[in-house]
């Protein structure tokens, strides 16, 4: 089959690999669309998977092709999504609940071999069947919303909260769409990409701006949220939350990125400094909210290329073009 194939850092290329055959509780998945994010750039950089090369691709969602013989939950022609975490469920992180921080931590497309390309194989136990007015293409978008519902379990929002989210890409904006479901009672949105920021607008946020000083409120906000991983914008949004207020590292920053904190100012006005890591017991929640009608996937996705064009592809996402992009094998 052919594959998208990061070798060394900073080299892809599209090559012709052994077709996946499925262990006995594993299903082979014809894949349909696969989404690109920040953990790809990161991989590409050589940062997150332990050895290269490597099949990229943790959101994908396709049709079942075949299954492993201890496989009775599924069948072959089932349309299904794809929760990547690969957890050991022997270690003490584990034992205690939290697994996506796994001391053996895997996931596919990352450490294993992903949706890059035409088929992937997945345990039968992180798949999730689709219903039929979802459209499998666009189901891959289940995987970031997952990270997505996690960020919003660690952020415990009260209602009528005051919102701050700095960019609006795929992740930013799923944000706003669950502050919004969550009561939120207003939601900015802070990005250099003023056609993102068109979006944040369409899909009914509060306030836009390109800094956080065109909309300052004079008590700060009581969650602000960091979906850029951009060291400057993190340092700035650490300095607009509020008293009592929630900052939540939710991009996802280079190793090097650095910023200072206040410990006097977060004793002193209580504010709560966290990080949401991945998907946690948030995937089949996430595919519910989705078949629900959550997010609208025309919005949200805004390029789909073909699997030949994973580097294209790439190259865009790096530059901040579009919304979501997906390769279509």
């Amino acid at each position: 089959m052919k594959a998208a194939v990061i070798s060394s850092p900073g080299v892809v290329g599209i090559e012709t690999v052994d077709d996946p055959a499925p262990g006995p509780r594993d299903v082979v998945v014809q894949v349909a669309a696969c989404g690109l994010c920040g953990t790809d750039l990161h991989i590409l950089q050589g940062e997150f998977a332990p050895t290269l090369p490597i099949v990229p691709g943790h959101e994908f969602a396709g049709e079942i092709v075949a299954i492993g013989s201890e496989v009775r939950e599924l069948a072959v022609g089932d349309q299904v999504a794809v929760d990547p975490s690969l957890y050991c469920h022997e270690c003490h992180y584990c034992r205690i609940g939290r697994n996506n921080l796994c001391e053996r931590w895997a996931a596919i497309g990352v450490t294993v071999p992903g949706g890059a390309a035409e088929y992937a194989v997945a345990p039968v136990a992180n798949c999730v069947k689709l219903p039929e007015h979802i459209r499998t293409m666009d189901a891959a978008l289940i995987e970031p919303l997952s990270c997505a519902v996690r960020g919003y379990d660690i952020l415990r929002s009260q209602l009528a909260s005051h919102v701050l989210i700095y960019g609006s890409g795929t992740m930013g904006l799923m944000m706003l769409e669950l502050a919004k479901r969550t009561g939120a009672a207003t939601v900015d949105v802070v990005d250099v990409n003023e056609e993102r920021l068109a979006t944040a607008t369409a899909l009914g946020c509060s306030r836009v701006a390109t800094s956080a000083e065109e909309i300052s409120r004079p008590r700060g906000w009581d969650v602000v949220v960091d979906a850029t991983g951009n060291a400057q914008a993190i340092q700035d949004a650490l300095e607009r939350v509020g008293k009592g207020g929630t900052f939540l590292q939710f991009g996802v920053a280079d190793y090097a990125a650095r910023a200072t904190i206040e410990p006097y100012k977060i004793y002193n006005q209580e504010i709560t400094i966290t990080g949401s890591m991945a998907v946690l017991h948030s995937y089949e929640r996430a595919a519910e909210l989705f078949a629900g009608g959550v997010l609208d996937p025309e919005v949200f996705i805004s390029d789909r290329l073909p699997l030949v064009d994973y580097a294209t592809a790439l190259q865009r996402f790096q530059a901040g073009q579009g919304r979501k992009i997906q390769v279509v094998p």
